[in-house]
This record gives structure tokens, C-alpha cells and sequence, in this order.
């Protein structure tokens, strides 16, 4: 009777867990949305300080007295009342988000004797999530310095990427034996490519070179115009530089911006072909999955373009964050699907 009861309490759990773990798959991608709109609205110092803003942990100065006193503590930057609630803003989902993976934690500590329970990943999960506040203080305190802005970037969407995949060890639909499996392998380079190409994507906004060049399919009205990759992909610069709208001259922003560009080309057309031959081989869940990457791949594509030839219009440029994580997303349903040990169609 006693066993029976346990088994009931751990199956609870463990209901409660893939819940919070949907609910934080969510918010994770909300906060990936806003850190963007946060990026490419040039808000990404609109509060000098981490935590707080301006020394206040909640909100933002706004009345003539909190304004006041933030410019004298803060005599450096003048406060910009909506760029620094656009900040906060991403703070608060940040943080709301670092509780409900601290809530998966604890909860798989308690229920790790059920064998339905992961207990690694949420564990791994609260370490990634801990540094990417460390990663998020230091976007501030060394002043959107690139590299840290681009691990900021892919810190979230690793965080993005676990969730999704504890999601799927939950998702019925996803479960080993219903589809025709091969080309795992092949998958994982993909995974190595579409990382990469994201990477290059933080690289390109946080070194402020998406504008680099106004004109498309040619790049200030040449094949091959004038670059400096020396310049281009320095990681680390010294200390103490304000990076906000970037320090690179034109060249250096030049040859980042081909890069990103020709690594656009390089995994679009391998996700093209491997998602194509994917989808043609298996059935059920795994070809929808291999469709949304193509769907998501070419909606990608126009709107890398359209923030070429449209100068890099908010919403635009804010979607093809979301494009990307999507894509992400769907890249790892196939590969976790490829993983399974079926070898016969359902």
C-alpha cells in the first residue's frame, strides 16, 4: 500500500515537473525574443548598473527626485526612462525564468527515484542558468563588450535548447519506436552548423555590422568589397571600452557581415538538403519536424534579406532571433527522434 502511494506521489511529481518545464520552455523564449528587441532597440545599457537600474531594484527612476539623484550617482549616463524599462522588462522575465528552472531542480531531486525523472539535465540546467546572470551582469559592467554579448546570446539558447529537449523525453509524440530512423549523425553536424551560423548572427548585431552592407545580393555594390578580417574577429579588446554601437571601422564590419552572410549560404543550403531527404525517408512526427525546418529555414532567409534591403526594421530583425530559435528547436525534435532506437515505420 505504502510503494503504491509513493509511486503515486513520484507520478505526480513528475506531472508537475513537465508542466514547469513547459511553462519555462515559454518564458525561455520570450526572454530570447526580448533580449533581442532589447539588443537591436540599442537598450542593451539602458541601466548602467546589475541588478537594479540606477540603484533601484524595482523599476525604473522616473519622478523629478529618483531622476535626479540618478544623475548625480550616475552623472556618466542620463537616464532614458524607455530604454531602461526595456531592460528591466528583459530582467524580470530573466529572473522569473531562473526560478521555475530552480522550481525543476529541486523538484528532481525529490522525485529522482522514479526512473521517468531526469535529474542530470535540470541540475545542468540551474548551473547554465546561474552563469547567464553572470553573463547578463557582465554585458553591462563590461559595456555590451562582444564576446560576452554573443555568449549572453547562445547561453540562452542553450537554455532554450534543454527545456525543449525535457520537453520531448515527456512528449508522447516524440517517444522511440514510431518512425524510420537514419542520418543521426548527419543531423548532429547540422546542430554544429546552425550553432555556428547563430553564433555568427550575436557576432554581426553585437559588433553593430548587420548594416555593413545596404544592398542585395552584392554588398556595397560589389561581389567583394573592401574587408579586414583581422580586424573583424578580435574576441577580446581591453578593458574599459563603451562598445555600444560598435568601434569597428567600416572594413572590419564589412567582413563580418560577408561571413555571416556566406555562412547563411553554407547552412541553408546543408539544412535544405538534409531536412528535404529527412522528410522524403520517414513518416509521422519526424516529417513534420523536417518540414519545419524547411518552412522555417526559407522564412529565415527572407528575412535576412528583407533586413538587408529594408536597413534593419525592428520587427523584422526581432523575428529573425525568433526564426532562429525556432529553427533550433526543430532541428533538435528531429535529432531526438533520429536517436531513437526504432528501425521500422510506425
Amino acid at each position: 500500500m505504502y510503494s503504491r502511494y509513493r509511486k503515486l506521489a513520484n507520478d505526480n511529481r513528475y506531472q508537475q515537473f513537465l508542466l514547469i518545464t513547459r511553462i519555462a520552455l515559454l518564458l525561455a523564449f520570450c526572454v530570447i525574443v526580448l533580449g533581442a528587441y532589447v539588443r537591436l532597440s540599442d537598450a542593451g545599457l539602458g541601466c548602467p548598473d546589475w541588478p537594479g537600474c540606477y540603484g533601484q531594484l524595482l523599476g525604473v527612476p522616473e519622478d523629478a527626485a529618483e531622476l535626479a539623484q540618478a544623475e548625480r550617482d550616475y552623472p556618466q549616463r542620463a537616464v532614458v526612462v524607455h530604454a531602461a524599462w526595456k531592460e528591466m522588462t528583459h530582467r524580470y522575465f530573466a529572473g522569473a525564468l531562473g526560478l521555475l528552472v530552480l522550481a525543476l531542480a529541486v523538484l528532481a531531486l525529490r522525485n529522482r527515484r522514479n526512473p521517468q525523472q531526469p535529474v542530470t539535465l535540470p541540475i545542468l540546467l540551474l548551473v547554465l542558468i546561474i552563469f547567464q546572470a553572470l553573463l547578463g551582469m557582465w554585458t553591462v559592467t563590461l559595456q555590451l563588450k562582444p564576446l560576452i554579448v554573443m555568449a549572453h546570446l547562445l547561453g540562452g539558447f542553450a537554455t532554450l535548447s534543454l527545456l525543449w529537449w525535457l520537453n520531448l523525453r515527456g512528449a508522447r509524440w516524440s517517444q522511440p519506436g514510431q518512425y524510420t530512423t537514419g542520418g543521426y549523425h548527419w543531423a548532429l553536424l547540422g546542430l554544429l552548423v546552425l550553432v555556428g551560423q547563430i553564433a555568427l548572427g550575436g557576432w554581426t548585431s553585437s559588433n553593430y555590422a548587420a548594416l555593413a552592407c545596404p544592398d542585395f545580393p552584392t554588398c556595397q555594390a560589389a561581389w567583394w568589397p573592401k574587408m579586414d578580417f583581422r580586424e573583424a574577429f578580435v574576441l577580446w579588446r581591453g578593458l574599459g571600452i563603451n562598445y555600444e554601437f560598435g568601434v569597428l571601422d567600416n572594413p572590419a564590419r564589412t567582413a563580418i557581415h560577408m561571413v555571416h552572410r556566406i555562412g547563411a549560404a553554407v547552412t541553408g543550403l546543408y539544412l535544405a538538403v538534409f531536412a528535404l531527404a529527412t522528410a522524403l525517408r520517414s513518416n509521422g512526427g519526424l516529417r513534420t519536424a523536417s518540414g519545419m525546418i524547411l518552412a522555417l529555414l526559407a522564412t529565415q532567409i527572407a528575412l535576412g534579406i528583407s533586413n538587408v534591403v529594408l536597413h534593419l526594421p525592428l520587427a523584422v530583425a526581432v523575428a529573425h532571433n525568433g526564426t532562429a530559435a525556432l529553427l533550433l528547436l526543430s532541428l533538435l525534435a528531429v535529432i531526438y527522434m533520429l536517436k531513437s532506437p526504432a528501425h521500422e515505420p510506425a
